[in-house]
């Protein structure tokens, strides 16, 4: 993310905590540094409370071996409250910032996040919501161990409460607020996913929870599930076919394309959208965003089927026919443009860069 008048920002990654030279050489000059790192997962508790400390030790000896003074601001999460191994480290990387804010002046914020999910999550590691969305996709039945208390806040909405605390006065503890769901809950609601597209069914999204959980439900069954062929009914007439079915509405138009020219280039944060060749032939291009791999599918209207785009993948539609190509979209709300909702972004990021 950037922020005017800020300095162009950078990444850390496993390898800048390599070495006190790497990482000094990161926080040198730097405005801000969001703390987002952690540990979650260890051998051992002792190894795993020690990890968390000494990433934020770290840090605190990098920037005051090069006199930095930046913003801090420190991702935590509702367990440092626990008194677990996992609770404990992140409380205390949260004391080993503050003081050193405290000795320099330098502001810090604390944001206590709750239980993050979204696209592309990893299963079987923190978020069960990745977890169950996995298991359905691959035809897996989801089990619950313990029907517990969750507080879900989708990780999208957390990027914009960071980008919020950047542009306001420094807060020293913020508490991020989710929705409360049970684990029962949840999977009551992504198995409601999977039996309405059994019948090719789009639910109502005008809930900005249940349209988080459907776009990462999406995410999870990407690419497996695509192209669908909807049935085609035949007569002496022609044959007629179901291409979008919804119980909420949306916005469903035209378009046609001629030979070789390209429609597209962008990605949506939260608009759930289905490409539909309806006559010609075309390829359709999928990136998932800060990935290089491309998944391409031609498609034409001689065999009707439908793509859905999922959230966070930059996605174009090129005609490869002779012939005018005909495209039907649709897309789950209207279109605003005063918050359109499309994000302009390459999909052949080689082909982008020859340009």
């Amino acid at each position: 993310m950037h922020v005017a008048g800020l300095t162009p920002p950078r990444l850390a990654t496993r390898q800048t905590f390599s070495s006190e030279a790497s990482l000094q050489s990161f926080v040198d000059g730097l405005d801000v540094v969001i703390h987002l790192a952690g540990v979650n997962r260890a051998e051992d508790d002792d190894t795993l409370e020690r990890q968390n400390v000494e990433i934020a030790e770290s840090l605190v000896a990098a920037m005051e071996a090069t006199d930095s003074r930046p913003r801090v601001i420190y991702a935590s999460s509702t367990h440092e409250a626990s008194d677990t191994p996992y609770g404990r480290s992140k409380r205390k990387a949260g004391s080993t910032l503050g003081s050193w804010a405290d000795r320099t002046g330098a502001p810090f914020s604390c944001l206590i996040i709750p239980h993050v999910f979204g696209e592309c999550g990893r299963p079987n590691y923190n978020s069960v919501v990745a977890t169950f969305c996995h298991q359905l996709a691959q035809g897996e039945v989801p089990t619950i161990q313990h029907d517990g208390a969750l507080e879900l806040v989708h990780a999208q909405d957390l990027a914009d409460s960071i980008i919020d605390a950047l542009n306001t006065s420094p807060v020293l503890e913020t508490r991020i607020e989710g929705a409360p769901m049970r684990v029962s809950e949840l999977l009551s609601q992504l198995n409601r996913f999977e039996s309405l597209a059994s019948e090719r069914i789009i639910p109502h999204l005008g809930d900005p929870l249940t349209l988080r959980l459907f776009n990462t439900w999406r995410s999870a069954r990407f690419p497996d599930h695509w192209p669908a062929f909807p049935m085609l009914h035949t007569d002496d007439r022609g044959a007629l076919f179901e291409g979008v079915k919804t119980d909420h509405g949306g916005q469903a138009f035209l378009s046609t394309t001629r030979p070789g020219i390209f429609r597209g280039g962008h990605y949506h944060r939260f608009k759930v959208e289905r490409f539909l060749v309806l006559q010609g032939s075309a390829r359709i291009r999928v990136r998932r965003m800060f990935t290089d791999s491309i998944v391409s599918f031609d498609v034409s209207g001689d065999s009707p089927c439908f793509i859905d785009m999922p959230t966070l993948h930059t996605h174009d539609i090129q005609n490869t026919g002779k012939d005018d190509l005909l495209t039907l979209f649709w897309s789950h709300e209207q279109f605003d443009p005063d918050q359109p909702d499309t994000c302009m972004a390459p999909v052949d990021l080689q082909e982008a860069n020859r340009k």
